[in-house]
Formats: C-alpha cells, sequence, structure tokens
C-alpha cells in the first residue's frame, strides 16, 4: 500500500512538472499561440462535448512490453489495476447510458486479473461495438493468455494491435527486442481463427506510431505498405490500419526533451494544425476511465492527471445530463490530436 502510495505521489509530481513544459518556454513566451488561441481563431473554444458514444476505460497500466514512446509510461512494473468493485461501476454505466462503444485499454487490459469477467459481463449488458486494445505479444506471453484469439472471437471483439512496422528493426527498435517476431506469431493466432480475413466479420485493426520526433505519413499509403508487406512476407492479413500521431506527453515527452527535439517537434503541430480535424476529435465524444475510477476528457488528460470540468469527478457518480455539454479540458498537448489529418484512438479524423 505504502508502494502504491509512493507511485501515486510520483506519477502526480510527474504530471505537474509535464504540464509547466508544456504551458511554459515556446508558448509562454508567445513564440507559438496556444492551443486555446489557435482554435479561437476559428471560433472553435470552448470545445464542448457532445452526447457520450464511446467508454474508454484503461483497467490497469501493468504490460509486458516498456515501449519507448507510450504515453500511459506502462510495464511490467506497475501495479495499479482497476478493481472488480470498480469495474461493477463501470458496468452500471455500461447498462444505463447511450454509449454504443467500448474500448478497454491499458497498459495491456488482457493482464488484468478480472480482465475475461469484465469482458463476459459487459458483453452480456449488451455493447454493440466491443474494443481491446492489444500489443499482441501478450497473446504469445505464456499459455494463460493462448486462449485469447477465441475469447476474442467468442464475443466478436474488435482488436486494435500495435504494430509500429511491418519488419523487424524497426518494430523491436520501439518497443523491444524480440517483439516483431511475437507479434507476427499473434497476428497469425488471430487469422487462424477468422480475424482479419477478407470479408470476415471479426475485425482486426493495426495502429502505427512514428518511432521518432516526426508525424505520422498518409493514413491510406501507410495502409497499402503494411498490407502488401504483411500478406507477401507472413501470409498476414489485416482490415484498416490507424495512424496516430505521437503526444508530446510521459515517455515520449521525455524523449523529446532528451533528445533536444520538443521545440522542433511542438512547431511541427502547430505549424500542421488543422482546424477541421478539431470537430472530430476523440474527446467531443468519448470518456475516458482511470483504473482507479476517475473521469477524463480522454486518456492524454488522464496522464497529465486533467480531470473533467465537471463536479462529477467519479465513475460512481456518473451524470449524464452534467457531463454532457461540458467544457473540454485543453492544454498544448491536444495540437497532436489537430495536426494534418489529425488523430485520434481511431486513426485520421479528417
Amino acid at each position: 500500500m505504502i508502494k502504491s502510495l509512493h507511485k501515486r505521489h510520483s506519477d502526480l509530481a510527474n504530471s505537474k512538472r509535464q504540464l509547466e513544459i508544456l504551458s511554459n518556454g515556446i508558448f509562454q513566451q508567445g513564440a507559438l499561440p496556444t492551443f486555446k488561441e489557435k482554435i479561437s481563431e476559428t471560433n472553435q473554444f470552448p470545445l464542448k462535448a457532445r452526447k457520450l458514444e464511446i467508454l474508454q476505460i484503461n483497467v490497469g497500466y501493468m504490460c509486458n512490453q516498456v515501449c519507448e514512446h507510450c504515453h500511459v509510461d506502462a510495464g511490467p512494473d506497475r501495479k495499479e489495476i482497476m478493481t472488480r468493485e470498480t469495474m461493477m461501476q463501470c458496468l452500471e454505466v455500461i447498462k444505463n447510458t447511450g454509449a454504443h462503444t467500448l474500448d478497454l485499454t491499458g497498459g495491456a487490459p488482457e493482464m488484468n486479473p478480472d480482465f475475461r469477467w469484465f469482458v463476459d459481463e459487459a458483453y452480456k449488458a449488451g455493447i454493440k461495438d466491443f474494443i481491446v486494445r492489444s500489443n499482441l505479444t501478450i497473446l504469445q506471453a505464456n499459455k494463460k493468455y493462448y486462449g485469447l484469439p477465441e475469447f476474442f472471437k467468442k464475443h466478436n471483439i474488435h482488436v486494435v494491435s500495435s504494430m509500429p512496422h511491418w519488419t523487424r528493426g524497426k518494430t523491436d527498435k520501439q518497443r523491444g527486442d524480440g517483439v516483431f517476431d511475437k507479434s507476427i506469431k499473434a497476428l497469425q493466432a488471430l487469422n487462424a481463427v477468422g480475424y482479419g480475413m477478407p470479408e470476415s466479420t471479426l475485425r482486426l485493426d493495426l495502429v502505427y506510431n512514428p518511432s521518432g520526433a516526426f508525424l505520422p505519413g498518409n493514413q491510406a499509403a501507410m495502409e497499402k505498405d503494411f498490407k502488401k508487406a504483411l500478406k507477401e512476407e507472413f501470409d498476414i492479413y489485416f482490415h484498416n490500419l490507424f495512424a496516430i500521431t505521437n503526444l508530446p506527453v510521459s515517455r515520449f515527452l521525455d524523449y523529446l526533451i532528451a533528445s533536444e527535439n520538443y521545440e522542433d517537434y511542438m512547431y511541427a503541430l502547430v505549424e500542421s494544425y488543422n482546424p477541421s480535424a478539431v470537430h472530430n476529435v476523440m474527446c467531443t465524444n468519448t470518456l475516458s476511465v482511470s483504473w482507479d475510477g476517475f473521469l477524463y476528457d480522454c486518456d492524454f488528460n488522464q496522464m497529465l492527471e486533467l480531470p473533467v470540468n465537471s463536479k462529477i469527478k467519479h465513475i460512481s457518480e456518473y451524470n449524464e445530463e452534467l457531463l454532457e455539454g461540458r467544457e473540454i479540458v485543453i492544454s498544448q498537448h491536444c495540437y497532436g490530436c489537430t495536426a494534418g489529418a489529425g488523430s485520434s484512438c481511431q486513426g485520421s479524423v479528417a
């Protein structure tokens, strides 16, 4: 318990430090406009929450990988895990809200000991679109997870999987030695039960994040390259590729600072700002729930400890009428979701 509290205080201190970095320097000096100033130019401030469509739940920060770009700072040493009590509170919201999509994330969400129970109960509650964000390698971690492809199929779960590149070198550089080979085996196991196959209703999508301090390329073009390479080299199929911009949060922000790329990266984000992407950013129809049940506009705000702008702060107090129409909490990291074609957990938005 003492270690857990110490980690919580450490995370809060780091979130405060990162917010200060994002708010000061080039923005405080006026070299770049703040995100609030930028969206005000096109009369899009304040951003307001619309009707809830997606409930995104982080069931814990524990992960079998330690990826250098991870905005959750997940890893094997993280002990923050959503309890069954908090899951039951989420289930009550699922049963009573109009949200049509449940999006489970982590860490590796499959490592939560109550993961399968939660999926079973949410499925019974009538979720229409069920997403699990998998790092793929967890499916190959040990025999406890080998049956997950069949479990996913049973519940018609939409699997969204991390895949930095179709080559071993670039994937392992970002995610660790051996990750590429395990990811290929996991994709083959998913294909074997029908996931990702042409005409299959078992949805398998991949997620691409740039490995350095640059923005992703054209999503459609990259999807073609990924599909061609994975089919020719490994006879692997998938449906869509989501290109997601790395937001200057957590490990990626630390990397930008350590590599002296922070200012250049922020300039790139601001210069690529696309006002047409603002309308479709995920925070307007999504509510993010942390492992301990607190509410955020998105999981990036969750990592920066920026709770929703409402007197309703916890899933146990959920009130749709009070949360709908709230003003979205923004900061400079929001440029990451509005650069170029825009970026969300579902890929490009514009």
